[in-house]
């Protein structure tokens, strides 16, 4: 684990790449899952799902594995990359005595929304749960540290948030994610949505009346095209896949929590209208390259994965990406998705363009377009 945290640290003080910045933030606090984490699992010690200690993970940038859940960098990197900004380091290395300045990642993969206690009281899922650091646990790691060293009084807190964006996920897919692989329904699922986008808009809320004011919510990618749910859930009726070899209905409930989502952004927006309360719709964003994966340089498709253990989607629970028995493709670069789970970093990189030069922000982002990554 000591090695595993200097890796982490090297990780976060590398240079960003040579992309002229134009965005206007001057620093960036991160909440989330694997789809944002730079490290906090590792950090906290979590034995359960070892394999993204080690190569292939991080082999693509920074060749070597850094905690994130890709063979590269993540959308909040991107984000960092077009600000000018350096990687957001984990707050448990922060928490460790590591310096900061332009700011904090609090995202742990395998999070939910809810609090892991909700999974464990219902046993839906709860014996698949990678973390207990749900979004709760989240906002009161940025709690302590707002307190303790990212600003000394309420003015300064002020100045600082005004030039900060704040991102709110994603979060919620694991909500989802535990009980759908332990054998629930999409119908008893739907159930969940409403308590997923209660907590999701109240953490937004609580970060608010924290003092910021720019702060962006993804919503949950089309799951139906995850390598994962294709295999788990595959099945020979024709007629419920997409004529992009999508589950239909998966991508259905992916569309019902994303609108959801948006009904309860807009009623904050209406309770902070001095807040700047963007949607990001990662649906949009990734579902162009599942429809022409070839324009976007997936020459070897968008639904199966660079690292596995094989099947139609190379995807095999027993041999998952960095396990025994497990291969890595050759080249990440023409794969959309990495391990089954998690999109490659070619594929989080399409998906930023989308939010940063448009159309898939709500309201959109208002800053210069930036050259691609």
């Amino acid at each position: 684990m000591k090695n595993v945290f200097v890796l982490l640290i090297i990780s976060f003080l590398r240079p960003v790449s040579s992309t002229p910045p134009h965005l206007k933030y001057d620093s960036i606090f991160s909440f989330g899952d694997s789809l944002a984490d730079t490290g906090n699992l590792l950090l906290s010690g979590a034995r359960t799902f070892p394999f993204i200690a080690k190569l292939p993970y991080g082999q693509t940038f920074f060749h070597y594995p850094t905690g994130r859940c890709s063979d590269g960098r993540l959308i909040v990197d991107f984000i960092a990359e077009a600000s000018g900004l350096p990687y957001l380091p984990p707050y448990l290395a922060v928490a460790k005595g590591e310096t900061f300045e332009h700011g904090v990642n609090f995202a742990v993969a395998g999070a939910t929304a809810l609090d892991a206690k909700f999974f464990y009281s219902r046993n839906i899922g709860s014996q698949l749960l990678l973390t207990n650091d749900s979004l709760s646990v989240q906002l009161g790691w940025f709690s302590k540290l707002k307190s303790t060293l990212i600003c000394s009084t309420k003015q300064d807190c002020a100045r600082r948030f005004e030039k900060s964006l704040f991102l709110v996920g994603e979060i919620g897919g694991n909500d989802y994610n535990y009980p759908f692989f332990a054998g629930g329904t999409i119908q008893q699922l739907k159930a969940l949505v409403p308590l997923v986008v209660e907590t999701i808009a109240n953490a937004t809320s609580v970060l608010i009346e924290e003092g910021a004011v720019e702060l962006m919510v993804p919503g949950n990618l089309p799951i139906g095209c995850n390598a994962v749910y294709l295999t788990l859930f595959r099945t020979p009726n024709k007629t419920a896949y997409d004529r992009n070899g999508c589950l239909k209905a998966y991508n259905s409930f992916s569309k019902y929590h994303n609108s959801n989502l948006k009904l309860a952004l807009e009623n904050l927006r209406h309770k902070y209208p001095h807040a700047k309360i963007i949607y990001a719709d990662y649906y949009a964003a990734a579902i162009k390259f599942f429809h022409a994966p070839h324009h976007y340089g997936f020459w070897n498709g968008a639904l199966v994965a660079c690292c596995g253990g094989g099947g139609p989607y190379n995807f095999n629970n027993s041999a998952i990406c960095g396990s025994p028995g497990s291969k890595t493709c050759l080249d990440p670069t023409t794969y959309a998705n990495w391990d089954g789970i998690h999109l490659t970093e070619s594929a989080y990189r399409v998906i930023t363009m989308g939010l940063v030069n448009g159309p898939f922000t709500h309201p959109p982002l208002t800053f210069p377009p930036i050259k691609p990554f």
